[in-house]
């Protein structure tokens, strides 16, 4: 066996020393060269070997082409057209942010207030869920527009469980612009009973409040449901409320007319400097 395998071997040598080395021709990619060239160094690259390109990263994100105010109007638009599902929803506005550096909360307002002047309060309510699945915009003016635009969109029930999850545990610091929001959604679907307790809540706080349209919607409230005592009560703890003089039209045009006065003599001052 050993001496069939030398044999062999010394035939292929000899087979291998009778061929000239520039009839070599060797095959690498897409490519054929006429003799044996050396291997290309690190810093070289030639056409034939796709493999050992390096990736470069673009210096700027796509989304840096492309004007914010154009992202909004996209954004805005595409949320118009895609049909009523939370994948879709929540899907278009992955999309839309994977190229952001920092999340465009900014810009996620802009486009919630448009959603809101065209009354497209379920988009308002989807965008929204979906900022505070990721851990956005979790304030009050949010948890205020999330709110009404339950209200507007029928569903009272959902927005009281939010008010109550989120917001009425805390009533000693909730601001009064909220909770004259949720006065209001008691009162316009007639949750009687609920918007008295929540003023009571307050008042235990020693919450004062500074409109007279909620004390007017309490006393009503209380009337209905047949508390009469209560509502004079009310109407006399805050009847300063509504004997307080508001200020004439003539008044306010004044208080404009000074004010654009101060202004012009601050820049003017500011220019002379």
């Amino acid at each position: 066996m050993w001496r069939w395998r030398s044999s062999r071997i010394y035939y292929l040598a000899g087979r291998l020393s009778q061929i000239k080395v520039s009839d070599v021709k060797v095959k690498h990619g897409r490519c054929c060269y006429s003799q044996v060239s050396p291997p290309p160094s690190n810093f070289e690259q030639t056409k034939c070997d796709p493999r050992h390109t390096e990736f470069t990263a673009p210096s700027n994100y796509i989304g840096e082409n492309v004007s914010r105010k154009d992202k909004n109007k996209y954004l805005y638009s595409t949320l118009l057209e895609l049909n009523d599902s939370k994948e879709a929803i929540y899907g278009a506005l992955d999309a839309w942010v994977a190229w952001e550096k920092n999340f465009p909360i900014a810009s996620l307002k802009t486009v919630l207030i448009a959603l809101q002047k065209e009354q497209q309060w379920h988009r308002v309510i989807q965008v929204i869920k979906w900022m505070l699945s990721k851990g956005q915009g979790m304030t009050m003016g949010t948890y205020g527009q999330l709110i009404q635009a339950l209200d507007m969109d029928h569903r009272v029930e959902e927005a009281q469980k939010f008010w109550e999850m989120k917001i009425g545990t805390d009533l000693h610091s909730v601001p009064w612009q909220l909770c004259h929001l949720m006065i209001s959604v008691y009162y316009r679907n007639n949750m009687l009973e609920d918007l008295v307790k929540l003023f009571k809540g307050l008042e235990a706080f020693g919450r004062k409040p500074r409109d007279k349209s909620i004390i007017q919607k309490v006393a009503n409230a209380y009337e209905m449901l047949g508390l009469v005592e209560e509502k004079e009560r009310v109407l006399e703890k805050y009847g300063h409320l509504f004997t307080k003089e508001e200020p004439s039209e003539k008044q306010t045009k004044k208080r404009v007319h000074l004010t654009s006065e101060k202004g012009q003599e601050k820049q003017s001052t500011k220019s002379l400097i």
